[in-house]
């Protein structure tokens, strides 16, 4: 198996990255419609952070980045199940 590439490495700091960003948004916003609730706009920048970091998590589960034959590469959610022993 070879070795993981910069962008692979990279991939879970790019998440976390694009969560800061729509937190950091969500906050701008909340400030400026609250007229200076900071306590309020980190709340909102805290939870929308933690949504999007989630939301951001299971769409990378589902990308493939490699072949489509959903092998060990493949992604992880959309693995084929093992056949089913019979029963008796």
């Amino acid at each position: 198996m070879t070795a993981p590439s910069l962008r692979e490495r990279l991939k879970p700091a790019e998440l976390v990255g694009m969560a800061a960003v729509v937190g950091v948004v969500i906050g701008v916003v909340v400030v400026v419609v609250t007229r200076g609730e900071l306590e309020f706009a980190a709340v909102f920048a805290l939870v929308a952070f933690i949504v999007s970091l989630l939301a951001l998590a299971m769409l990378a589960l589902l990308s493939t980045s490699g072949p489509q034959d959903r092998g060990a590469d493949g992604p992880v959610l959309l693995k084929p199940k093992p056949p089913r022993r019979p029963r008796g």
